[in-house]
C-alpha cells in the first residue's frame, strides 16, 4: 500500500477560485465542485481515480504473466478498497488469488492484501452497517465483537498464515489480535507470543466510562477526517456543533440544538461549503456571535492550492432557530493568495482589541528545494471588516511544512506568542510587540519532535500560572505500538511536554510526566474529564492507511506531575481514525463530554462521529463566559484564575481563553473543575487590554458571564 511521504506531491494543479460577499451559493458549490472532479480525475494517491482506469488497461494487455495479471489485481484491488468500492475490492482480490496454483503458500503481499480487504470488509458490514456506540472501541468486547463474522473469521486466517513464514511481523501480529477481539476469540486463539500484553488491555488509571450517544442522538455524521467546532452560534444559551471533512465533496454538518435538548441538522448554507480538514471559530468582527474559518488544501501539495472560507454569522431568522452564515472571504481578503493548509489561529496579536488570524500552510521547499513555498500566513484585523497580510513584515512566514499552531502568552508579559508545529524543526515566535516576533524555539529548546509534529498547544498542566507547551509527535506505526506494550524498541517519535520554568524557559518533562509512549495523534485536545482542576489529554490517532487502527488515547492528569493511561477505562479507545476533538459539557449537566470527528482520508474510509457522554466525577466546577469590551469580545488571550477554599487551605486555579489544540474544537467559555473546593473566594480575569476585573460571591457549580469594565 501506498505509505506517505512529501515527495510524492507531484500533482494536478487545481487553480484557485474565490468568490466575495454576496455570490450565490450555486456558484460556490460550483467553484468547489470544480475542485473536486479535478482531483478525482488526477492520480493523487488519496482521491484520484486514474489509476483504477490505467490498471484497469494493464489487465487487457495480451500476453500478460500470471505473476504481472496477479500484481495488477493486487493492485487494483487496493484502489477499489482505497475508493470505497469494497465488494469490488473483495472480488478483485479473490480473482488474483485464484492464480495461485496453491493459496497455502501464495506470497505474503498477496495475503497481506487480501487479509486487509477483508478486515475492512468486516468493518463495513458490522461497524457502519449495524452502528453501534460499542463498535470499534479497543478492546472490541461486548456488542462490539461482530455478528457478521465470516470477514474477520477469514482474515484471522490467512493473518495466521502470513505469520508462519514472517512471525517477527509486529504489524501483523496486531492484525491478528484485532481480528481474534472481532470475532470473539481473544485472547485464547492468538498464539501467547504473538498477543497483546495484559498490562496493554487494562488502565493504569481508573476513571468511569464514557458511552457514545450520537447514534441515539442523530448527531453521528458519517464523513471522512475533519474539523470540529462547538459554540452557542444562535445565541440560544445551547451549544451546537459545526463539523467539516476532507471529502472535496463532503459539505459542512451543523447540529443545531435547541433550548429544550433536541438536536436537528441544518443544511442551507452550509450545501455550498464543500470539503475543509479542519475549523476554528471565533467573534472576528465583534458583534456577539461566533463566526468560522474552515481551512482546505491539507496533504493535497500543489492542488491544495484551494481558498479557505471565512463564514460570518448572520443569527438567527427566527428565535432559537439555527444561525445563517454569510461567506465572506474575497470580501474580507482572505482568498488570495490560497496554500494548503489544515491549521489557523484567532488571536489578538497587538492588542488593538480585534481578533487577528494566523495561518500555518504546507510549504514544500524546506523539505524538498521545490518551487512550492507555500509560507505561513498572519492576516490582521483592521476593524472594519478587512484583513491585511504581514506574516513577512512580522517574521513569522515559517516557510515550513506546517500542520499545528498555537497562540499563548507564554513569558506573561501580555501580549500572544506563536508556537509553529513542522514536519522538521519546530518555532516558537516570540512576540516583541509592534507585530515583530522572533524565534526563540532553538534557544529556549523547543525544537522537538524534530521529524515531524503535528497537534499543539500551550496549556498551563501544573497550575503553577505559566502556560507550558505540548507538542505531539507523527512518526509510529501499529508495530511500533505493540513493541511498546511489550517494553521492546521500536522507531517511533515520542511528544514532547516543555514544562515553562516562569523565567523565560522550558524544561523537558516528557519522561518524567510518563509520556515516553507510542501515540500517533492527527487529533487532539485537552479537558478536565473529571473536574478534579487538572488538565488532561486526549490523542485522536491513526493515518490514512488502513491498517493503521490504534486506540484513541486519554491521559489523566495526576496532580500535575504525570500522566496516567485511562483508556481502557473510560472506553474512549476508539480504533478508527480521529481528528477534530472538542472537550464540552454539551448537555449542561456539570461534567465536560467528549465530541470526536472520525474517519480517515481515503474516500473508502469513512466513519460515523462520536459523542462520549461523561458518566460524572461528583467535583465542583465554575463555568466562564468572558465579553470582552476594549479587548477582543471574545477576550481571547485573557488570563482566569479562580481562588476556592478546600479542607486543607487555599487553591488556585489558571485557565487561558483562546489556548486550544491546534486541532482542537472546544468553546471559548471555560468549563473549570473545581475538585473538592469547598468555596469559591475569588475570581479574578486578566484582560488582554491590560486590565483586571475581581468578581466575589460567586456561587460553586454556577455558570457566570464577566463583562470587561463592568461591575
Amino acid at each position: 500500500m501506498l505509505t506517505l511521504s512529501h515527495r510524492l506531491l507531484a500533482w494536478i494543479a487545481v487553480p484557485l477560485l474565490a468568490v466575495s460577499d454576496g455570490v450565490s451559493q450555486d456558484a460556490t458549490r460550483r467553484e468547489f465542485e470544480a475542485i473536486a472532479a479535478r482531483l478525482e480525475q488526477s492520480r493523487h494517491p488519496y482521491l484520484g481515480r486514474q489509476q483504477v482506469k490505467q490498471l484497469q488497461r494493464q489487465l487487457s494487455t495480451p500476453g500478460l504473466s500470471l505473476t504481472q495479471r496477479t500484481r495488477t489485481l493486487a493492485q487494483l484491488s487496493y484502489h477499489f478498497l482505497r475508493l470505497g468500492q469494497t465488494e469490488q475490492a473483495a472480488k478483485t482480490i479473490s480473482e488474483a488469488m485464484a492464480y495461485e496454483q496453491d493459496p497455502k503458500n501464495a506470497p505474503t503481499w498477496l495475503l497481506r492484501a487480501q487479509a486487509m480487504v477483508l478486515l475492512r470488509q468486516a468493518e463495513v458490514a458490522n461497524c457502519i452497517k449495524q452502528h453501534t456506540s460499542a463498535c470499534c472501541v479497543f478492546p472490541l468486547s461486548g456488542e462490539g465483537i461482530h455478528s457478521n463474522k465470516a470477514p474477520a473469521q477469514q482474515a484471522f486466517e490467512i493473518l495466521k498464515q502470513v505469520l508462519e513464514t514472517e512471525p517477527n511481523d509486529r504489524l501483523i501480529q496486531w492484525l491478528l489480535n484485532i481480528a481474534a477481539m472481532a470475532i470473539g476469540e481473544h485472547p485464547a486463539a492468538v498464539p501467547e507470543s504473538f498477543r497483546i500484553p495484559k498490562n496493554a488491555l487494562t488502565s493504569t488509571s481508573t476513571i468511569g466510562r464514557f458511552i457514545d450517544v450520537a447514534p441515539e442522538r442523530g448527531l453521528d455524521a458519517f464523513n471522512l477526517c475533519g474539523g470540529v467546532a462547538v459554540a452557542d452560534f444562535n445565541g440560544n444559551g445551547h451549544f451546537d456543533i459545526i463539523t467539516s471533512t476532507f471529502d472535496p465533496r463532503g459539505p459542512l454538518v451543523y447540529y443545531h440544538q435547541d433550548p429544550t435538548g433536541t438536536w436537528s441538522t441544518k443544511a442551507g448554507d452550509f450545501e455550498s461549503q464543500l470539503g475543509g480538514l479542519n475549523l476554528v471559530s471565533a467573534d472576528y468582527d465583534n458583534d456577539g456571535d461566533t463566526d468560522l474559518y474552515i481551512m482546505r488544501g491539507a496533504w493535497l501539495g500543489e492542488s491544495g492550492r484551494i481558498r479557505n472560507s471565512l463564514l460570518r454569522n448572520d443569527g438567527p431568522t427566527v428565535p432559537d432557530g439555527p444561525t445563517n452564515f454569510t461567506d465572506v472571504t474575497d470580501h474580507t481578503g482572505l482568498a488570495e493568495p490560497a496554500f494548503p493548509t489544515q491549521t489557523a489561529v484567532w488571536g489578538d496579536f497587538n492588542n488593538d482589541g480585534h481578533l487577528d488570524l494566523y495561518v500555518g500552510n504546507e510549504s514544500l521547499k524546506h523539505l524538498d528545494h521545490a518551487t512550492s513555498d507555500f509560507p505561513n500566513q498572519l492576516f490582521i484585523n483592521d476593524g472594519r471588516g478587512k484583513f491585511r497580510e504581514l506574516a513577512k513584515e512580522a517574521g513569522v512566514t515559517n516557510d515550513r511544512f506546517c500542520k499545528g499552531v498555537a497562540a499563548g502568552d507564554y513569558d506573561n508579559d501580555g501580549d500572544l506568542d506563536l508556537y509553529v508545529s513542522n514536519a522538521g524543526s519546530n518555532r516558537l515566535y516570540r512576540n516583541e510587540g509592534s507585530l515583530q516576533f522572533t524565534d526563540v524555539a532553538e534557544s529556549l529548546g523547543v525544537i522537538e519532535p524534530a521529524k515531524r509534529s503535528f497537534a499543539t498547544w500551550f496549556f498551563d498542566y501544573n497550575n503553577d500560572d505559566w502556560l507550558d507547551l505540548f507538542v505531539t509527535g507523527y512518526e509510529a506505526t501499529p508495530a511500533d505500538l505493540l513493541a511498546d506494550y511489550r517494553g521492546e524498541a521500536h522507531g517511533a517519535t515520542f511528544p514532547k511536554l516543555y514544562r515553562n520554568t516562569g523565567d523565560g524557559h522550558f524544561k523537558d518533562v516528557t519522561r518524567e510526566a510518563g509520556l515516553e509512549h507510542v501515540y500517533l495523534p492527527m487529533g487532539a485536545n485537552f479537558g478536565d474529564v473529571d473536574f478534579d482542576g487538572w488538565l488532561d489529554i486526549y490523542l485522536a490517532t491513526g493515518d490514512p492507511k488502513f491498517e493503521t487502527l490504534m486506540p484513541n488515547v486519554l491521559l489523566r492528569n495526576v496532580g500535575g506531575k504525570r500522566f496516567e493511561d485511562a483508556t481502557i477505562t473510560s472506553g474512549l479507545g476508539h480504533l478508527q481514525k480521529g481528528h477534530g476533538v472538542a472537550f464540552v459539557d454539551i448537555d449542561n449537566d456539570g461534567d465536560q463530554d467528549i465530541y470526536h470527528q472520525l474517519g480517515g482520508f481515503y474516500p473508502g474510509d469513512k466513519y460515523h462521529n462520536a459523542l462520549f457522554l461523561n458518566p460524572g466525577h461528583g467535583h465542583h466546577h465554575l463555568y466562564v463566559k468572558l465579553r470582552g469590551t476594549k479587548s477582543n469580545r471574545d477576550a481571547i488571550g485573557a488570563k482566569i484564575t479562580v481562588k476556592a477554599r478546600t479542607a486543607s487551605g487555599t487553591r488556585l486555579f489558571h485557565r487561558w481563553v483562546g489556548a486550544v489544540s491546534s486541532f482542537g474544537g472546544s468553546p471559548l467559555r471555560q468549563e473549570i473543575g473545581l475538585g473538592t473546593a469547598e468555596t469559591i473566594e475569588e475570581v479574578v480575569v486578566q484582560w488582554p487590554a491590560g486590565t483586571t476585573t475581581r468578581v466575589t460571591d460567586v456561587a460553586m457549580d454556577a455558570a457566570i458571564t464577566v463583562t470587561e469594565s463592568a461591575d
